[in-house]
């Protein structure tokens, strides 16, 4: 079985680009997923579109009141969805594309030459509810998508859906930035 399946080409990712670019703030606003004790970003920078509300509940009594209405995979838009109206169409795009019901996490994320996204696998609850595709926005060889003992080049404009609860990582050893839009869909 593949880990990875190409879905799409040749989708324009300039105009999106173009915009990240005008906006070179958005890559520090939020570094939650960097700064996340023990986690695989540790040398990422990431645009947050949409994720779930970052918040920890203090006491059982407060958890236990929130359980009666908490959905674990509500993502809200982040304040960046906003000044990024261009990745907007992309995402609906794809969502239409494989018959999306519910959009999730959404973020943008840039590994610089010689970063990596560390090995791990994500949570079985996530994994098994969203399906996860990424949208190469920037990229050159040398960079390297693994997926268990699979491994990829995701091309800029390519469309490509991965089995996110299987170990996988990112390796840049290109002379560029790579960035890539992670995009959580649950499908029909």
């Amino acid at each position: 079985m593949r880990n990875f399946l190409r879905i799409g080409q040749g989708t324009d990712v300039m105009p999106l680009l173009a915009a990240i670019a005008r906006k070179p703030e958005l890559w520090t606003a939020d570094t939650y997923l960097r700064d996340y004790p023990q986690g695989p970003f540790g040398e990422v920078d990431s645009i947050i579109l949409r994720f779930p509300e970052k918040s920890v509940k203090e006491t059982e009594a407060e958890v236990l009141e929130h359980l009666s209405a908490y959905d674990q995979h509500e993502c809200i838009d982040q304040p960046a969805y906003a000044q990024l109206p261009e990745a907007r169409a992309l995402i609906m795009a794809l969502m239409s594309y494989v018959g999306g019901t519910r959009l999730g996490r959404v973020m943008i994320n840039r590994i610089k030459p010689g970063g990596v996204i560390f090995p791990h696998c994500d949570t079985p609850a996530h994994a098994e509810y969203w399906s996860r595709h990424h949208i190469c926005l920037q990229a050159a060889p040398g960079v390297v998508f693994r997926c268990e003992e699979e491994k990829v080049f995701m091309a800029p404009g390519e469309t490509w859906y991965f089995d996110n609860a299987l170990e996988h990582s990112v390796t840049n050893n290109s002379s560029i930035d790579r960035i890539s839009m992670v995009v959580d869909i649950r499908c029909a």
